[in-house]
């Protein structure tokens, strides 16, 4: 496949990038910082996406690309604030005159019970969480990073409206631990039991979702 990375030097994107070279993807990545790269893919663009990036190079990135991965997030809440729903408008506008249709982004569990102008209807609770993340957990984060979750709510709405084939995907808390490969995931809720999950399980649940297309139009909870 071709597989085009944004984000490629943060955690869950350095995973993307070094699972798709791995498996002998023709991997083009965008990022802010070439030098922080741990692996070299084929193609790399340097773009950073809050500043009026060039349209044409993020054209060309996303040019024939089987899946785009967007493992966008903000380096500090506090100075990052709305980076994922920005960068989320360029890349979408980016693949439509690319003529690309297959997106993904990385959100977070927590999201499942924003609402937003997209998702009035979010439940107050997540139906997949068990007590603890329902009662305890998930309002402790919540709280702990709204601006985190508002902004990840926000992208999820710009995915929605795209007309793109779109997955959002929501982990809980990421890990540096090795990938397990026995992940689990659920449309539209989280997984019971499921409060944490490796880095590169999430970078594989990812690309192994290029090619679901029961995933198209579903943001899904993935976990271990």
């Amino acid at each position: 496949m071709k597989i085009t990375i944004f984000g490629a030097t943060g955690g869950v994107g350095s995973e993307c990038l070094r699972l798709a070279m791995e498996a002998g993807h023709e991997v083009t990545v965008v990022v802010r910082d070439a030098a922080r790269l741990s692996l070299d893919p084929h193609h790399v663009m340097v773009a950073d996406l809050r500043v009026a990036p060039d349209k044409k190079e993020l054209i060309l990135a996303c040019e024939g690309a089987d899946g785009v991965l967007s493992c966008v997030g903000p380096r500090s809440p506090k100075h990052d604030r709305g980076v994922v729903t920005a960068a989320t408008r360029v890349i979408v506008a980016a693949m439509h005159a690319a003529h690309a249709r297959r997106i993904l982004i990385v959100s977070a569990a927590p999201v499942s019970t924003v609402p937003t102008p997209g998702n009035p209807d979010a439940p107050k609770h997540d139906p997949g969480e068990g007590p603890f993340a329902r009662y305890v957990l998930t309002p402790i984060i919540k709280r702990a990073l709204p601006t985190v979750y508002a902004d990840l709510s926000a992208a999820e709405d710009v995915l929605r409206e795209s007309g793109l084939d779109w997955t959002a995907v929501r982990p809980p808390r990421l890990t540096d631990k090795p990938g397990t490969g026995r992940y689990r995931t659920a449309p539209d809720r989280n997984l019971r039991g499921g409060l944490s999950i490796p880095r590169a399980d999430v970078a594989a649940a990812m690309l192994a979702m290029v090619n679901q297309p029961s995933t198209v139009g579903h943001a899904m909870g993935v976990a271990t």
